[in-house]
């Protein structure tokens, strides 16, 4: 956080001079108010240098990892006694992300001058989401914040290594549909028009058959206007990506990613996962029902879903039980709302959600390893094909000038 150097007046009228850290001027001159300070003149005595280095180490992506495991150590110092300014304090000296550091330190001012750790937090929504700030709101409302810390931390910890699973089943087949493509291009852009001339007299003795003649073209194209298509392409999918930030992007993005045929039901999947394990944990830690599943739709990970969550969550409000609504939305499996309702019933929800998301992730492992030994052969199969097609346009001219020689 930056430091501003003040001027100002006690209430006796005695003029003092000194430093305070603040987030902002705005900050600065409320802190000096609340010490019944009446500031004249206050300033930053930051350096431009050292300002552009705070604003690029607070925008560095801080991983989930990093973060869950500084949850857990703040989980274990309170539970060893060490008050929690202090534990604030010592997490933000040991940091080794710059990023981190700086924002443990801007919750550590904020919670000694007051504010509780949850407010602290919510400062913060690039590094701690709503989903660990209502956990610690619980858990300090309900005295078991360190309990609250450590399930919030392995909850994350558990969503990250999901998504590495997902990653790392994914990278295999992503090596073999960029290496097929490179050698599509190498061979079409650099090793067809060295049989340029070849076909030209081979077409003026008697023609081309159609496959080398789309060949020739397409290699002519890419050559000739191959940069503008990789310019093109590129302002292309940055455009994607711009638009699929936004609500209506990502809405129909979410929404024909569950109509892909084998991978849509595992991407369903995995969000009902979220969606039950979020709000399992929100409801084990004493979060309100309308608020848990406010935060464990936004934690779904699919807008579509999400806003079945939502209006579900409506109905909720005017009286109705939990499955009902919920059944409503077609989205989530039968057998899952069968077993939601016979928790309601047993006042056992909590459990029973996250039972529900630990059986989920197995299914969905299962399936995902599935999609992967079924891309795996299937891109080889595009891969051969594309090959096959560029080698019988390449060696059918030379073959039909054999047989006539013949």
């Amino acid at each position: 956080m930056p430091e501003f150097s003040y001027t100002a007046r006690t209430l006796a009228g005695e003029q003092v001079t000194g430093a305070i850290v603040a987030e902002n001027r705005r900050d600065a001159l409320t802190a000096l108010f609340d010490r019944s300070l009446f500031p004249m003149k206050v300033e930053s005595s930051e350096s431009v240098g050292a300002k552009w280095q705070r604003i690029m180490s607070t925008r560095r992506r801080i991983k989930t990892d990093i973060i869950a495991t500084n949850l857990t150590q703040l989980a274990d110092l309170l539970q060893n006694g060490v008050p929690l300014l202090t534990s604030l304090r010592l997490l933000s000296e040991q940091s080794t992300h710059p990023g981190l550091a700086e924002v443990l330190r801007d919750v550590h001012d904020r919670v000694a001058d007051g504010l509780s750790l949850d407010k602290a937090m919510v400062r913060h929504p690039h590094v701690f989401d709503e989903l660990t700030a209502s956990m610690v709101r619980a858990g300090s409302e309900g005295a078991f914040l360190e309990e609250a810390l450590q399930r919030t931390a392995d909850f994350m910890q558990l969503q990250q290594e999901l998504k590495s699973r997902l990653v790392g089943a994914m990278a295999y087949p992503a090596f073999l549909a960029v290496t097929g493509f490179v050698v599509t291009l190498v061979l079409v852009v650099f090793f067809v028009p060295k049989f340029a001339g070849l076909f030209q007299s081979l077409e003026r003795a008697g023609g081309l058959p159609a496959a080398t003649v789309a060949l020739l073209a397409l290699s002519d194209f890419l050559r000739d206007y191959g940069l503008f298509v990789g310019i093109g392409a590129f302002m292309l999918i940055s455009w994607v990506r711009r638009w699929l930030r936004k609500p209506q992007g990502r809405l129909l993005a979410d929404r024909w990613k569950l109509r892909i045929p084998v991978a849509g039901p595992i991407f369903l999947n995995y969000a009902v996962s979220r969606f039950c394990r979020v709000l399992g944990t929100l409801l084990r830690n004493g979060v309100p029902l309308l608020k848990s599943l406010e935060i464990s739709s936004e934690s779904a990970g699919n807008l579509v879903l999400a806003k079945a969550i939502t209006a579900s969550a409506e109905n909720i409000s005017t009286g109705n039980t939990l499955s009902r609504p919920l059944a409503n939305c077609g989205l989530i499996p039968k057998a899952v709302m069968a077993m939601i309702s016979v928790a309601e019933e047993s006042n056992n929800l909590d459990n029973v959600l996250v039972n529900i998301a630990d059986g989920i992730d197995r299914k969905a492992a299962r399936q995902l390893d599935i999609m992967v030994r079924l891309v795996e052969p299937a891109m080889l199969l595009v891969m051969g094909t594309v090959i096959l097609f560029v080698l019988t346009a390449l060696l059918l001219p030379i073959f039909d000038m054999s047989a006539a020689l013949g």
